[in-house]
């Protein structure tokens, strides 16, 4: 069986992350569930042009974010993570505060209470202290806080490279066999 792997959209800036996990995730044979909230539609086709039905078909499965009854926000239904790419500072607190008051954070819940890896890309800035204190809660609860800051020593070219390079790590973070971060090879003389 593919491994699985559960991505949510939200209406943070980013959403070429999550565009990018799900088209990396098909070239590693995953099996992706894709949740994406309304505003995460609308951030993704001011960012991509994209619509709801084009990134659902980047994806193995999609569901509405109101579907509470999908198999993703059950824990009999095993994933290797869930990573939300981008998370706006809402998602973040609905996780940080037990708030499964949509598919998303109730899938983020399960991922939690099932001991798995919850990968959180947290877009916004500066930081204010209740945006903080919720990534401590999430940390505290075994989230993964992964705000998206692109590494410059591998000298990237492109835009593309930094965000390719983002998602590399995270789903190395995630468990996902195949994944190709760079590796720093240390300074030479």
């Amino acid at each position: 069986m593919a491994q699985r792997l559960v991505v949510g959209i939200t209406g943070a800036t980013g959403a070429a992350y999550s565009l990018r996990l799900l088209r990396r995730g098909r070239e590693l044979g995953l099996e992706t569930h894709l949740i994406i909230t309304p505003a995460g539609v609308m951030n993704a086709h001011h960012e991509l042009g994209l619509d709801r039905h084009q990134l659902e078909r980047e994806a193995s499965y999609a569901y509405a974010p109101g579907d509470v009854g999908a198999c993703v926000a059950s824990g009999s239904f095993a994933t290797a993570a869930m990573i939300v790419a981008p998370c706006s500072m809402k998602t973040l607190a609905s996780v940080a505060h037990g708030f499964g008051d949509n598919l998303l954070t109730r899938a983020a819940d399960v991922t939690l209470k099932e001991r798995r890896r919850l990968i959180l890309m947290v877009r916004e800035t500066p930081f204010n202290l209740a945006h903080l204190r919720n990534m401590v809660a999430a940390t505290e609860m075994g989230a993964i806080i992964f705000p998206p800051l692109p590494a410059f020593y591998h000298r990237p070219k492109s835009i593309d490279e930094l965000i390719n390079e983002s998602a590399e790590r995270v789903l190395e973070l995630a468990g996902v066999v195949g994944a190709e971060p760079k590796i720093w090879a240390g300074l030479r003389p």
